[in-house]
């Protein structure tokens, strides 16, 4: 074949290639012009409908109740067009700025709340909720709650409501706090695995499961001690929304079998008779109930309404003028960098450089969220907060379900700190775990040697006893970070490292018990934290802001037309990897889901800590979490 050919040839494919290259660029600007012209037309021809008189809000509340979301809006989004569920995600600040805004719309004239698919939420948050419900109320505007049951969670919601209906054949389940948690000692053992686990704290019980068959003594003081003021709380909380006698849910709880007999077994007609509730009427009484107090919708078959999702869309927030900004800390302390919903040491650290160096932000609120984690990572963020207060800039720590061990480290630089009488707080003290499975591989034949050049050369092997002279060089390090934590909590609190240590040890504490030992300032709401920033900073108008990692232009572009309930993402109940898990442990040993994803989750976390071989990693984490 001639080069004249080949020429030819050559020159065909390259125009072919032009070709198909401008068409798919053709295509892709076409599509982007497209989700342009209906984000444009979102925004300025297609806005929200005006609401008419008489609208009720139904506060539908769907999901897990979270400080921050883990996803961003382009995964919402796209969950969305593909048909996937997404509620599963419910942001406080979210609710609550749903029930101020509605409370004063003259056209909204009450709400109704369904809980049913309301997965839970830790006592703090939904203790905000509540309180927004009452202030909902005070407007003037009557919420009423139904529910097919209701858990104690989602009861604590209901209870604030101007009424409260269950279906006839539901149920109220108040519990109490408190579980029973697994212990892995004579299991490892079986297995030749060894935990060696080097703490500092009498109460710090994290690592307690996997060197013993049952709680010490200790930890069953602390968390009795725990659970009985929290539980004390919720049920006064309850008994004073329905305006009960002091002491009833325990008596009912007490006396629930006989009273179960003398109802013959119809657990809606004794919550009924408990006066936990208001009436029994199934889904569609209600609707009619609400049709006759209120107006018919469009289509004649229901009241008027407009659902949470819709109205949150409908809330603008502002974007000019001063501000306090906001940093959320939610989740475990880890080091390096995580995305929206976690705490990563650079990653957190970012977001408050970033608050101190914008003009505009006059003031950080720190939402607190957190057991703890890695003690160099809570270091690191509490540095910045610390350079943030020496640049002028005022700091109040806002302390939501759980700010221990770790989380109460990264609130120790601040001005001021504000929990909620029911967060669980404190639990100031450290630990080290090294497993180690040389008695593993010793069953299965497999040995291990070398020639390291110092006796620390490999020290930690997890497949090697430990050594004792390694185990004390990681007790004397332990030892000076919990030092150091006592230190600085002495110095934030304007007292003496003694006085820290008595309190300290690593026991857990409510918020309110927190106050009464000098571990916290005040006790409010996040509202009061917000007001405290904005006070101190001398700003009497002011605009909230959420510091949060940057997102991309479509990402904001989703934002700007409601991407507050965009954000709602689907999230699967469990990662892959933690599903296999969980499916191996159920076959294997036939026991319940629910049972196996604990042990899962337990084992993982041991496997996580033995993979990421940092021996002298300390961790500041408490075994706790809100009921």
């Amino acid at each position: 074949m001639s080069r004249s050919t080949f020429s030819y040839i050559r020159s065909g494919c390259a125009f072919l290639w032009r070709a198909l290259d401008t068409g798919r660029r053709a295509v892709l600007n076409l599509l982007f012009l497209f989700v342009l012209i209906v984000l444009g037309y979102a925004i300025f021809g297609g806005g929200a409908k005006p609401l008419q008189s008489k609208t009720t809000l139904v506060l539908n509340l769907k999901g897990q109740l979270v400080e921050q979301s883990s996803g961003n809006a382009r995964d919402a989004l796209l969950t969305s067009v593909r048909g996937g569920e997404n509620h599963k995600m419910m942001q406080l600040r979210d609710v609550l700025s749903v029930l101020e805004t509605a409370a004063k719309d003259p056209e909204i004239t009450g709400a109704v709340l369904l809980t049913d698919e309301m997965e839970g939420g830790g006592q703090a948050m939904l203790r905000e909720v509540a309180a927004g419900l009452e202030r909902f109320k005070a407007s003037g505007k009557p919420v009423v709650a139904w529910g097919s049951s209701y858990d104690q969670r989602q009861y604590l919601l209901a209870a604030h409501a101007s009424e409260v209906y269950l279906h006839p054949m539901g149920v109220v389940m108040l519990e109490g706090f408190g579980r029973y948690r697994n212990y892995y000692r004579d299991a490892l053992d079986k297995l030749g695995v060894t935990v060696n686990l080097l703490r500092v704290g009498t109460y710090k019980s994290f690592g307690e499961p996997y060197i013993a068959n049952g709680p010490s003594p200790a930890a069953t003081e602390a968390e009795a001690y725990l659970n009985n003021a929290l539980w004390a709380s919720y049920t006064g909380d309850i008994e004073k929304a329905r305006k009960l006698p002091e002491g009833l849910v325990m008596k009912t709880i007490n006396d629930l079998p006989a009273q179960v007999a003398a109802v013959n077994g119809d657990l809606a007609k004794l919550t009924l008779s408990a006066k936990l509730v208001d009436g029994l009427k199934t889904k569609d009484e209600v609707r009619e109930m609400m049709i006759k107090r209120g107006a018919l919708d469009t289509e004649g078959k229901s009241f008027r309404q407009i659902s949470f999702d819709d109205y949150l869309a409908r809330v603008r927030p502002k974007f000019t003028g001063d501000a306090v900004g906001v940093i959320v800390a939610q989740g475990e302390i880890s080091d390096g960098s995580t995305g929206p919903g976690a705490i990563g040491g650079d990653s957190t650290s970012k977001l408050i450089r970033a608050a101190r160096e914008d003009d505009h932000i006059k003031a950080v609120v720190l939402r607190v969220d957190s057991p703890g984690g890695s003690a160099f990572a809570s270091e690191l963020i509490r540095r910045e907060l610390e350079l943030t207060r020496a640049a002028g800039k005022p700091v109040v720590v806002s302390m939501g379900n759980v700010a221990a061990s770790g989380g109460y480290w990264i609130s120790m630089s601040s001005d001021e700190v504000i929990a909620d009488p029911n967060t669980i707080t404190g639990s100031i003290g450290v630990f080290a775990i090294l497993p180690t499975a040389d008695k593993v591989i010793d069953k299965l034949g497999i040995h291990t040697a070398g020639q390291p050049t110092t006796w620390l050369g490999d020290a930690s092997n997890p497949l090697r006893p430990l050594d004792p002279r390694f185990g004390q060089v990681i007790q004397g390090s332990i030892n000076h970070v919990y030092a150091e934590f006592t230190g600085r909590a002495a110095k934030a609190r304007k007292t003496t490292p003694e006085k820290i240590d008595a309190v300290a040890q690593g026991r857990v504490w409510t918020g309110a018990q927190a106050k009464e030992r000098g571990l916290v300032d005040t006790l409010g709401s996040y509202g009061d934290a917000l007001k405290s920033a904005a006070k101190r900073a001398k700003l009497t108008d002011y605009r909230v802001v959420y510091i949060e990692r940057e997102t991309s232009k479509f990402d904001r572009l989703v934002e700007m037309v409601g991407g507050s309930a965009a954000r709602a993402v689907a999230q699967s109940v469990a990662q892959t990897l933690g599903a296999q898990l969980k499916v191996g442990v159920t076959a294997s040993t036939g026991l319940p889901p629910n049972a196996a994803v604990g042990i899962v989750n337990d084992l993982g976390w041991l496997s996580e800590v033995s993979a990421a071989r940092k021996p002298f990693t300390a961790i500041t984490h408490c075994l706790c979490e809100s009921p």
